[in-house]
Parts: structure tokens; sequence; C-alpha cells
């Protein structure tokens, strides 16, 4: 992938790597930006990033972003990910942010997108208790209210980073059932009627539960075209799977290097561990799986750069399942080799694990991504 840069592109790396050295190099560092590993979001260090113009790396010049591409933001993610930057609003708010360039109106395009770039965080809700991989079950109901304004009843869960975000993009049923009659909606954060719940994970604080009660919303909240919204959310999910699976890249290189490091320089039996067979083998084998990641992600984006009408079901979920997958392994292998260091809190691994592991589940489980591949072969 180095190879393949632009220069501009290697420049921008290499700053974002020189960022996170300087400001999450430390174990102490990231212990303090993070609350000991229980936050995945610092608001001033993300307000830094969008100083530099980093928020807006992917986002059109005429709305405050600086005109690159999706290639770009992978290499964005890829890179504050692997220095385990805290900017974890991040990935919800280009997904979310690429619809709204996408669908929304020029008001809603000149408030969001610049919004990003200045370090807005934005959430996307689809999932609901009785829906999850299933969008199509969704029972979240807007209806027409007095004056054609909208009002809106429901539960929406397992919304990233709801907590933290300015607005939240909400998909709705306005008629219809399955995949017909839903629709996007523009919601702020502090709506009336709008209740965010937090749900304590495994990786701390990232995820909540969305209470909407008479939630009324402008004529004009509608993201797109009113019960357009199954087909708009397809045309996202090259976006999502994507801007995953540049993030989980980063995770495993960063899962892979530590361990490295470790068995580098822990001696068994009067020699480095790393020199058994046994490990080195092991190394091998994520070093190339690593490699054919980072191949395959960077040729998806730039794909999706080449051709930014085109769909790539097949070649998003693979980028997605590949990487996610990828990067539990590099985690697990990565705590069997560091043996009880790699379980204790004091080393970095065991927090690895815990962000790999979701990473299979969230944005269409590995399950789901392999049934999408299987039925573009005609399967």
């Amino acid at each position: 992938m180095g190879s393949r840069l632009t220069p501009e592109q290697s420049d921008f790396v290499a700053a974002v790597r020189d960022f996170a050295k300087r400001e999450c190099g430390t174990r102490e560092q990231r212990d303090a930006l993070t609350g000991g590993g229980h936050d995945r979001h610092h608001p001033g260090l993300y307000d830094r990033l969008a100083g530099l113009g980093w928020l807006g790396v992917c986002l059109p010049e005429e709305y405050g972003g600086s005109g690159g591409g999706l290639a770009d933001a992978c290499l964005f993610l890829e890179e504050t990910s692997y220095g385990m930057v805290p900017a974890g609003g991040f990935v919800t708010s280009v997904i979310t942010a690429k619809a709204y360039e996408r669908f929304g109106t020029e008001r809603q395009k000149r408030e969001v997108l610049s919004g990003v770039g200045r370090g807005q965080v934005l959430a996307i809700a689809m999932s609901e208790p009785g829906a999850g991989s299933d969008v199509g079950a969704l029972t979240c109901r807007a209806r027409r209210g007095p004056g054609g304004d909208w009002v809106i009843d429901g539960q929406k869960t397992w919304i990233s980073n709801a907590h933290i975000a300015d607005s939240i993009l909400l998909v709705a049923r306005t008629s219809g059932d399955r995949h017909a009659g839903l629709t996007m909606f523009h919601v702020p954060a502090d709506t009336p009627g709008v209740e965010i719940r937090g749900i304590e994970t495994m990786g701390g604080r990232e995820v909540n539960d969305v209470h909407l009660t008479e939630v009324r919303l402008p004529a004009d909240a509608v993201v797109g075209e009113v019960d357009d919204g199954w087909r708009q959310l397809m045309a996202g999910l090259n976006h999502e799977r994507l801007f995953l699976a540049a993030s989980m890249l980063g995770l495993a290189r960063r899962a892979f290097d530590d361990a490295v490091g470790y068995v580098r320089e822990r001696e068994q039996f009067g020699r480095p561990v790393g020199s058994f067979q046994a490990l080195r083998h092991r190394i091998a084998d994520l070093a190339t799986e690593i490699e054919c990641t980072r191949l395959l992600v960077r040729e998806v984006a730039l794909d999706c750069d080449a051709e930014p009408e085109r769909l790539f079901p097949r070649e998003a979920s693979m980028a997605k399942l590949k990487a996610t997958e990828t990067a539990k392994r590099a985690a697990l292998e990565g705590m069997q080799m560091m043996g009880g260091y790699g379980y204790a809190t004091e080393y970095d691994m065991e927090r690895h694990l815990r962000a790999a592991v979701v990473s299979t589940v969230y944005g269409g489980t590995s399950e789901i991504q392999r049934d999408i591949i299987g039925k573009t072969y005609g399967l």
C-alpha cells in the first residue's frame, strides 16, 4: 500500500502518525485521555484534529472539507486507529456525512457537512430491539402532524456515539412494510422527546439506546425522499463497510506490532520467545494476512473513488469481513503469544481484543457479510 500512495498522501500519513505519537504515544497519555480506556472519544483532542483540517478529509471543499476521496479517509482512519487516537466519533460522523452529501438538501449539507469539519459528531440510528441485521423489520414510526410536520415515536438501540452526537440521522417507517416506506430524518440530539441512555459494554461507553417520544420535526427534516430510505441506505453501505474496514486494519497492525515487540524482548529458556519456530511461523502468517487486508481495503477504496455512483456490495463486504476478522485474529494471537501479560490490563493487548471482537458484529455481522458476498455469485 505504501508504494501506491501519492506524495500528498504519504505526507498526510506521516503527519497523522506524528500527531498520534506525540499526543497518544504513551500508555499514560492514552489513559489520561480515555479515563483508563473507558472512553473512545476525547472532545478536546477531536477539536485539535478539526483545527488541523483532517476531519473534513473526504468532504467537498464547498462545505469546508478538503475535497479528498474515500482512500484518503481510509488512510486517516487506519492511522488514527493504529495510533490509538481517541477520536471514536469520526467513524460514525464520516459515514453519516456521506449520506447527507448524497441525499441532503443544500441547507442540510451546509449545516451538517461543515459541522463535521469543525468537530461536530454525527450518529446514525437504524437498529432496534427487534431489528438489527434485518433493517426491514424496524417499527420506529414517523407520522404526519399538523401543518405537515413529523411526529416520531419508537426506540433505537446499539447506536454508536449518540451520547456525544450533535445530531442523529434517524431511519423511521413512514408507510408500507419491510423495505418499503422507510425515510431518513435529520434529528438534532437536543430535540425535545429524544432520550439517550448509555449501554455499558466490555469496550466501554460507545453505544446507546435512543428513545423517541412524540418527537416533533419540521417537514424539511427529511433527508432525501420520503419512503425512499432503503435505497438510500443501500447506496451508503460501501462507505460504512469500507470505513470500518480501514479502522480495523489499523487495529490489526497495532496488535501485530505490539505482539512482535513483546516476543522480541521476552526471553525464556535463554532466548527471545519470538525466535522459536512456533511463534515465528504465527508471526509470518499474521503479517501476510494483514498485508492482504491492507491491499484489499486500499483497492476497494480506489475503486469507489474511481466510480462514485457505482455500488460495490461484494468488494465492500469482503473488505469489512476480512479486516474485522483479521483484527480479531491478530488480537487473539497477540494475547496468546504474550501469555499472561497479554491478558493483563497493564498492557494494551486486552484493549485491542475488546475493540476487535465487536467489530465482527457492528456494521453487519461477519455472517451477514458472507451472505451478501455469496448472493453476488447468484447463490
